[in-house]
């Protein structure tokens, strides 16, 4: 069984805008935010995954978004060093739940930002990391010596995907889901040389957070509104559950932003 942690969003809403996304004129409205989270939630506890909780807390907004909280190994979790002040107040929080839950935790230098799933995906046995809005390129390198993998990392260059999983999304077998244009020359030229097959989202659907699906097998589940990609991935085997994220997307973020392999 696969297993998510994902933080309840007692607390969610905009209250910073630290991605274009962002708008605080344009706020969150908390009851259905809380209805697409339960949804999601729901969703995969069909589809056979476990889900733990983590407890939200005051003043946290983007706690909700687990999936930036790090990056887990086995039992080993390597906490996140956020970039952005409004979000360090998470990193504690997280570092906490993973303790006393068994997992070894790692911190990497105060000096290195990286933000954990947000930044860092593994498609078979490479560990892509994206870089430039968010995480530190210079954070790959220990993050690679800790897990002894092969890291490759990819320039970001659009200011709405600044988190890797914004834009790239790996699915089993080598293959992954991507919007090109969110990286940089040589990060797409590596990107074609090392994954199997590609399915390019079109801007539209990349808008409405394509790319960022939760992955559990041959069950994708997504943010509506992706009619081309859903075909795209039934072509090729797969099961599509999509879901309504308006309230996530106001922030930046969708399915896969609110949950963390564990």
């Amino acid at each position: 069984m696969q297993k998510l942690l994902l933080c309840p969003p007692d607390f969610y809403g905009i209250e910073y805008e630290i991605n274009p996304w962002m708008n605080r004129a344009d706020n969150v409205l908390p009851e259905l935010a809380r209805l697409q989270w339960n949804g999601l939630r729901q969703v995969l506890t069909s589809l056979g995954a476990g889900t733990e909780l983590i407890a939200p807390q005051q003043k946290l907004p983007d706690m909700v978004f687990a999936a930036n909280a790090g990056l887990v190994s086995g039992k080993k979790f390597i906490r996140s060093n956020f970039r952005f002040a409004e979000r360090r107040g998470e990193e504690l929080h997280f570092e906490k739940w993973f303790a006393e839950h068994g997992y070894e935790v790692v911190r990497l230098p105060e000096a290195l930002y990286f933000e954990g799933e947000g930044d860092a995906l593994f498609c078979g046995d490479i560990l892509f990391c994206g870089y430039r809005f968010r995480s530190d390129i210079r954070s790959h390198q220990a993050i690679g010596d800790i897990l002894k993998c092969l890291v490759i990392s990819v320039e970001l260059v659009e200011d709405r995907f600044y988190h890797l999983d914004t834009c790239f999304c790996p699915l089993p077998g080598g293959e992954a889901i991507w919007y090109s244009p969110a990286f940089d020359e040589y990060g797409q030229k590596v990107i074609r040389q090392r994954v199997n097959h590609l399915i390019e989202v079109c801007p539209e659907e990349a808008a409405h957070f394509a790319c960022n699906a939760v992955v559990l097998g041959k069950d994708i589940v997504l943010a509506e509104r992706s009619p081309q990609l859903c075909n795209a991935l039934h072509e090729r085997g797969y099961r599509t559950n999509e879901l309504p994220m308006t309230e996530f997307i106001k922030a930046g973020g969708a399915c896969k932003c609110l949950t963390l392999f564990i």
